[in-house]
């Protein structure tokens, strides 16, 4: 079966990712298909409108796919994301409504695809979550971009904790921006087909998503991750004292050591990015030199490989991961992703 579905449906050009048993995660194949339908929908002036969905209940899209990255190597790895994050940046100003529906799991390449639409719906089902510091990785896909950008710390919170949210959360992070309940979300994409306006529509179906769970954490996230060393953060954990903040240090310490200070520190320099381009170009520098020096392929093998989820970091603590060999992760390792004003690819 094809993996994305690119079909019309009255003003809606519709691109359904279609992985189902594999959660809708995003191969290299699948990122052409999605671009290919972006050219044919936004040179048809009968299409209003485009809807990003994932095919089954269970998944918009989980991820990347992280056999492939392991079994294929870093030359492959390149290639796939560089068209995975000039796609990334290619829907954020895309001159069509662009509508992604986040309902059920969407992480990390996912949040790429629908995080940087301009109408994100989500639905009780949703699960969002930017979980790489898990397996030795970084919040890619422009997640740099969008977590530094949520209020307070949610952003540095979610990054480094890999924490998964629902709807109520995703819209408080900036992460989504209506809430539909699913069973409605037929009904939402006859409406938008028929012509309607994207705005009108989503207005007619939002419903109130209930209260942000993390609202009753605010303070605890804000003061404890407000630093801008790791170590600070797991000290102002332990010294809070409160049941949150203990199990929320304990989730630290399982992740990478050396994914949490990269990802801090690219958090940091995304806030203040002038684009997502700016930030898509830095995480693909950093992706390279992770896949090759890091904890990646480690955190595959423990996670999906061998599924064992024992994972053998390399530092195994945090006062051991030398800052200068992250500094280096920074630089330039391959040809740019975009040009050099940062709109495009090159």
């Amino acid at each position: 079966m094809d993996e994305v579905i690119v079909e019309v449906e009255g003003a809606l050009g519709r691109i359904r990712l279609n992985r189902p048993k594999a959660l809708n995660a995003l191969n290299h194949t699948m990122v052409g298909l999605i671009d290919t339908a972006l050219d044919r929908f936004s040179s048809d002036p009968a299409i209003a409108a485009v809807l990003l969905t994932g095919e089954g209940e269970r998944a918009l899209c989980a991820g990347g796919d992280l056999r492939s990255l392991y079994e294929d190597g870093t030359a492959v790895a390149e290639d796939f994301w560089r068209d995975e994050y000039r796609l990334d940046s290619r829907i954020s100003r895309f001159e069509k409504p662009f509508v992604a529906v986040m309902d059920g799991i969407t992480m990390g390449g996912g949040v790429g695809l629908s995080g940087h639409a301009a109408h994100r719906v989500v639905t009780e089902r949703s699960r969002v979550a930017m979980p790489e510091t898990g397996i030795g990785y970084l919040p890619d896909v422009g997640g740099t971009w969008l977590l530094p950008r949520a209020p307070g710390e949610l952003g540095t919170y979610l990054g480094l904790t890999g924490a998964q949210i629902g709807a109520a959360d995703a819209i408080l992070c900036g992460m989504a921006d209506v809430f539909v309940p699913s069973a409605s979300l037929p009904d939402l994409i006859a409406v938008v087909a028929s012509g309607e306006e994207v705005d009108a529509a989503l207005t007619r179906f939002a419903q109130n998503p209930g209260e942000a769970p993390l609202e009753a954490h605010r303070a605890v996230i804000d003061r404890c991750f407000a630093f801008d060393m790791m170590d600070e953060i797991v000290s102002a954990l332990d010294a809070d004292g409160s049941g949150f903040a203990a199990e929320t240090k304990e989730v630290l310490l399982t992740k990478a050591p050396t994914s949490l200070v990269l990802t801090l520190c690219l958090l940091r320099l995304g806030r203040a990015a002038p684009t997502l381009e700016a930030c898509l170009e830095r995480e693909f520098h950093a992706s390279l030199a992770v896949l090759e020096e890091g904890d990646f392929r480690e955190g595959i093998r423990a996670v999906v490989i061998d599924k064992d989820k024992s994972p053998r970091w390399n530092p195994p603590r945090l006062d051991q991961v030398d800052p200068a060999r992250i500094a280096r992760w920074l630089g330039t390792r391959a040809e740019p992703v975009f040009s050099k004003d940062r709109t495009g690819p090159v």
